[in-house]
């Protein structure tokens, strides 16, 4: 069943929308407060599209998630409890609390431990928002914090965009015949890691 693929495609036409800049802009930034769809499904193609604009794109990406990481540490220290519903009926508040549990184990052990921990979570294919709300909850110290969103999203979008200015054409036609698998394997990885953090969760309790 070929899911992937046609998204991709979709994707890849939207990124040369002449408003595809702020299209990315807005997803970069609510997907680190609340939207599950990572910033780099079109971060990717634009790169793809406009090689040679492939870092500015990944700035401008990077710039509107932190903005977002800001937004969602913030709710996540003052909003948490009075959203809970929400996040329930969303199906994101085991995540959530799951990922309050690593970080609270983390900040146990010192503020540098879970900045590590964060820059770790950052380059994984996990939503932002389950770490900068738990951050936010548990009161991660703001340099650590800021430093680690940095990092974490920082070198994942500027590598994706290294990736395909130095593959130019040949990266495009990779991705696109590749694509069904990424994307499967991107999923699994997915999992694989709400579950790590679950499990980590419930080891730590």
């Amino acid at each position: 069943m070929k899911i992937f693929g046609p998204l991709y495609e979709r994707t890849l036409a939207w990124a040369g929308h002449p408003r595809a800049p702020a299209y990315l802009a807005g997803l970069s930034f609510v997907e680190a407060i609340i939207f599950p769809v990572m910033p780099e499904v079109m971060l990717a193609p634009m790169c793809v599209a406009q090689p040679k604009r492939a870092f500015w794109f990944a700035a401008l990406s990077l710039l509107c998630s932190m903005a977002g990481a800001l937004v969602g540490y913030a709710l996540g220290h003052y909003a948490f409890e009075a959203l809970k519903p929400m996040f329930a009926a969303l199906g994101m508040l085991d995540n959530i609390e799951a990922g309050i549990a690593t970080v609270q184990a983390k900040m146990a052990e010192s503020p540098w431990a879970v900045f590590t921990f964060l820059v770790i979570g950052g380059f994984m294919p996990i939503p932002m928002k389950v770490f900068t709300w738990a951050s936010g909850i548990v009161g991660v110290p703001m340099l650590q914090y800021v430093l680690s969103m940095l990092i974490g999203r920082g070198k994942r979008v500027f590598l994706l965009a290294l990736v395909i200015r130095i593959g130019g054409p040949r990266a495009e036609a990779a991705l696109r015949r590749y694509i069904e698998p990424l994307g499967w394997i991107a999923t699994a990885v997915l999992v694989l890691g709400i579950g790590w953090l679950w499990w980590h969760a419930q080891s730590g309790a």
